[in-house]
């Protein structure tokens, strides 16, 4: 072989060595690295996806539901998108029945529709859907406004819980989507027996709950909580520590009561 065979046999062979080192900077480490992020979301998708469906599953998307919380009369219908109602008489009697219907919000006082300002709106409508919110656990987790992420694992009383942080967006995660909420769910049952969440509204705060009295009412679980108060600051991850340690107040109890499935009752009428 003459030497200018020679030296295009070795100009060749230099550049398919560089072409393949090329290949795997490009499509080695990045896809590696790229399959890692998608891995941990469908990690955290499935653990989230798992909980809706021990809680309810698909019997969310046609639950309408009635329930009393606090001497208020709520509902909640998802058949046609979402429909949340709150019937409850205010201090001098008169009957407030405010609804939320997919974004929109509306008063009536004593039957009459009122104009509400803005601000009044979205006070009212965030109470309304928060009642809510909490009361169907875990089925709004996989709204468009939720942020999720798996922050690991621990052990709470024996069992073992994989961790989930949620944070909001801005467009449609409501008036307080700056709060960060923080799930315990069970690895076994895939119950969220766990939650707790800060809060930068009244100067902030910091809570925990635990789940107590659940129950399954054709097909979707209910259950109670007991709301813990810990200082403001407190690290949503310590929370399950303190909690066995007996170090948190309990501020309150949250329950839902005289639970009554409107589908089926208008089986049985």
């Amino acid at each position: 072989m003459n030497k200018f065979l020679r030296i295009v046999f070795g100009f060749i062979f230099l550049s398919i060595v560089s072409c393949k080192d090329v290949d795997k900077r490009t499509t080695g480490e990045g896809q590696s690295e790229k399959s890692t992020q998608e891995l941990k979301e469908e990690t955290t998708l499935a653990i989230v996806q798992n909980a809706i469906k021990a809680h309810g599953g698909s019997f969310y998307d046609t639950a309408n539901y009635e329930f009393v919380f606090r001497n208020k009369m709520y509902t909640f219908n998802n058949n046609d998108g979402y429909l949340y109602r709150v019937n409850f008489k205010d201090s001098v009697q008169n009957k407030i029945e405010d609804v939320l219907q997919n974004g929109s919000f509306s008063r009536k006082i004593n039957n009459e529709l009122i104009d509400l300002s803005e601000k009044d709106i979205a006070k009212y409508s965030n109470a309304l859907n928060s009642v809510i919110y909490f009361a169907t656990l875990p089925h709004k987790l996989n709204d468009k406004a939720v942020h999720k992420e798996d922050v690991g694992e621990t052990v709470i009383k024996g069992e073992d819980y994989d961790v989930i942080r949620v944070t909001f967006g801005k467009e449609g995660g409501g008036t307080d989507h700056d709060d960060v909420f923080m799930y315990w769910i069970n690895k076994k049952s895939h119950y969220i027996n766990y939650l707790a969440y800060s809060y930068s509204t009244n100067d902030g705060g910091v809570r925990f709950r635990s789940a107590y009295n659940p129950r399954t009412i054709d097909g979707i679980r209910f259950q109670d909580y007991i709301n813990w108060e810990a200082p403001v600051g407190t690290p949503l991850k310590e929370l399950p520590v303190l909690f066995e340690k007996q170090a948190l107040k309990e501020l309150s109890r949250i329950e839902t009561e005289q639970i009554r499935n409107l589908n089926a009752a208008e089986l049985i009428e």
